[in-house]
């Protein structure tokens, strides 16, 4: 039995969302559509679809926003315009970001912009770091919160300082927001306030929020406006973006609104996580409903133990574990959402526990 099918047997997840079949999905959506009285939109034009856009300007303070397929194709394009605006080729990110580590070097096959990584390899970077960059710089990206280091972020008074030195040197400081929704509750603040202070931004709709799909890029009326003829450029401007758009507008204030109980529930998993030393966190205090969780075993035979409780509890704990830089050591990330809002507490304790015991047996 592969991995994908002793998970499809499994009736309990500790990670991220409850996923629906494709037919109950579209059946969703369907349904929403007749309430709403949705029309489909035409190259990007309609109704819903513009409202929608208008809807989360509004809501993270920026005066326009464009409906993306993609993640990646907007930020291509925030940086890109950036790039041509300051008369510059260089774009600050740190190594972990995602542009650098999943896209295949689409910046550089593309002849988009250059890089530059700033900051500590495992470290939020700081206004210090961005100082230290010489010459003309366009952009400096910031990805909040920052994945492949366990969801970790500067604490507030670090942010403002690093928004204010872009401001001070003249650079085009860009939000990767794939997980804005989790940092902002995380700070206890509003999209807006965390938004404040960038030029340009991008969220995703399919993480937090669980959409099949789609993303949005954010700035100034005539930011966006030239964003849109790259996007059609870069063939991102398909007939209809009805489906990827009306499955994260149907689902988006209700993920929105469960926030502050994913980031509880957080709160509650961590306690019981640390009544088992052998189990370490990072960040040690996570800031959000995201952090990596690490095993005194190597990936292979966490995997095998995971697998182990998906047969016996019917119970998927987590994706595939990673191998560390520390020799007999392994990772995961976790992400608590409605699938850990579905387990109580002491469910969640007993399978720690289990998991725990056959690790101490391997």
């Amino acid at each position: 039995m592969t991995d994908l099918e002793l998970r499809q047997q499994c009736t309990e997840f500790f990670h991220s969302h409850r996923q629906a079949k494709p037919a109950q999905h579209l059946a969703a959506m369907a349904a929403w559509c007749e309430e709403n009285n949705i029309d489909a939109d035409v190259y990007g034009a309609g109704d819903y679809l513009q409202a929608f856009e208008a809807k989360i300007a509004a809501l993270t303070g920026f005066e326009a926003a464009m409906f993306c397929i993609t993640g990646t194709m907007a930020q291509m394009i925030a940086l890109r315009l950036a790039c041509e605006q300051r008369a510059s080729e260089v774009v600050a990110m740190h190594a972990s970001c995602h542009i650098l580590l999943h896209e295949q070097n689409n910046y550089q096959m593309l002849g988009q912009f250059k890089t530059q990584t700033l900051g500590e390899p495992f470290r939020p970077w700081l206004a210090s770091d961005l100082e230290k960059i010489p010459g003309k710089l366009a952009a400096a990206l910031y990805e909040l919160p920052m994945r492949e280091i366990g969801g970790q972020m500067p604490d507030w008074e670090q942010l403002a300082d690093i928004k204010q030195v872009a401001l001070t040197r003249g650079t085009h400081l860009h939000l990767d927001g794939a997980r804005l929704w989790e940092a902002a509750c995380g700070y206890g603040k509003s999209p807006a306030e965390v938004c404040e202070g960038f030029a340009s931004a991008y969220v995703s709709f399919y993480k937090g929020i669980g959409s099949v799909g789609g993303a949005m890029l954010l700035g100034s009326s005539d930011f966006i406006a030239q964003a849109r003829v790259w996007m059609h450029r870069f063939g991102g401007n398909i007939y209809q973006r009805m489906p990827y758009a009306v499955s994260a507008a149907m689902q988006f204030d209700a993920r929105l609104a469960a926030m502050p109980q994913y980031r509880q529930k957080t709160q509650e998993v961590l306690a019981l996580i640390a009544k088992h030393p052998e189990l370490r966190i990072n960040p040690a205090q996570p800031q959000c409903n995201l952090f990596h969780l690490y095993f005194p075993v190597a990936a292979q035979t966490l995997n095998e133990i995971r697998n182990q409780i998906a047969r016996e509890e019917k119970a998927w704990l987590f994706a595939n574990g990673r191998n560390t830089a520390l020799a007999g050591q392994s990772m995961v990330e976790l992400y608590i959402g409605d699938n850990m809002l579905a387990l109580s507490n002491e469910r969640i304790a007993q399978l720690l526990q289990l998991l725990a015991a056959k690790m101490r047996l391997a």
